[in-house]
């Protein structure tokens, strides 16, 4: 594995508001003319086939982002990347809603592709957060469990 420690811009946040993914992009592609590939990964909160009304996500505030930036840290180390940003939502999240977005900005597609991976698989796993479903005929809650994919995923790396 090459280290790379070339200028790698990070920003991570958690917050409850939702986020503007134009905007995001745009702060992104500004930082460095020699940006030449750029990926993106939204994800949103899914109804389930109309089963599903909303999440509700929590997180240990402080831990959380520590390990989204050591995370983000070892990806600006494997791969040769200008920039990232992750961004994820806690709170009440309707169903159509975004949750999490994380954008990787190199001189090219594989390592960006990659990186944008690989952040991925990390935050499905390694970060403190826990998810209640609300389904949509029901007021009761229900915590999701991990999936055991997840962890295949993740232990790919």
């Amino acid at each position: 594995m090459t280290a790379y420690h070339t200028t790698c811009r990070q920003d991570i946040r958690i917050q409850q508001k939702d986020f503007d993914f134009k905007n995001e992009m745009e702060k992104i592609t500004a930082l460095n003319k020699n940006i030449g590939a750029v990926v993106t990964f939204t994800g949103f909160c899914r109804d389930n086939e109309n089963s599903l009304a909303a999440l509700e996500i929590e997180h240990y505030s402080g831990m959380a982002e520590s390990e989204i930036t050591r995370i983000a840290s070892t990806a600006c180390q494997r791969w040769p990347l200008y920039a990232l940003t992750v961004i994820h939502r806690y709170g009440y999240i309707k169903a159509g809603e975004q949750i999490v977005l994380v954008i990787t900005a190199s001189a090219h597609r594989r390592a960006a592709f990659e990186a944008a991976d690989f952040l991925m698989d990390f935050l499905k796993t390694d970060i403190p957060f826990w998810k209640k479903e609300y389904p949509v005929d029901s007021h009761t809650a229900n915590w999701v469990q991990a999936h055991e994919q997840d962890n295949k995923n993740r232990n790919r790396w």
